[in-house]
């Protein structure tokens, strides 16, 4: 059976997660970003237990079709682009849409209704916060950062990076209080 976890988003949310299910003895085949696979059926009670300790653990038991669609979208692009060590070199409209078995167009305006921004934006968001992260460990340079990204050239990052956070990379590397935000609170 497949239960949709909302705000799964890091390998410590999937060990809580696992210790949520351990705690009522639910055995898992799989604990992935927004979603787990148990062995058994899982009665009422047992799911609202369940339901009650993701809550208190800062999660949240999905049952609607488009919320649990909408997750799967922000789980992909997470997993793109925060948890893949390639460079992004894809297009995100065809894979969302190849992943998830749905028309880009429906998910993207699906995406857009509900959460009020565009697939396009919370890609950005993502993109951005994850460069901060890359500038922030000083282990690659700009050039490198804007080829991991999937960047056409470092002004095309630059430029995006300043619309969004107001600052050039150059500056924000030379801040010295650099703020990051969470991943569960991007583009919300």
């Amino acid at each position: 059976m497949k239960l949709y976890i909302k705000y799964m988003v890091s390998n410590r949310c999937k060990l809580a997660v696992r210790d949520e299910l351990k705690k009522l003895g639910l055995h898992f085949i799989m604990v992935d970003l927004g979603v787990v696979e148990i062995m058994e059926n899982i009665t009422p009670e047992k799911r609202q237990l369940l339901k009650t300790g993701l809550i208190d653990a800062g999660f949240e038991l999905m049952d609607d079709k488009r919320a649990i669609l909408i997750e799967k979208i922000k789980n992909i692009i997470v997993q793109m682009v925060h948890h893949t060590e390639e460079p992004i070199k894809i297009n995100f409209s065809d894979y969302l849409s190849e992943k998830l078995d749905h028309n880009y167009t429906y998910l993207a305006n699906l995406f857009s209704e509900v959460q009020g921004t565009t697939i396009e934006q919370f890609i950005i968001s993502h993109k951005i916060e994850r460069m901060k992260e890359l500038m922030i460990y000083d282990e690659l340079n700009i050039t490198e950062i804007a080829w991991k990204m999937g960047y056409s050239s470092v002004a095309h990052l630059s430029s995006q990076f300043k619309k969004v956070t107001g600052l050039s990379p150059s500056h924000f590397k030379q801040l010295k209080d650099k703020r990051r935000n969470p991943i569960e609170e991007i583009g919300e």
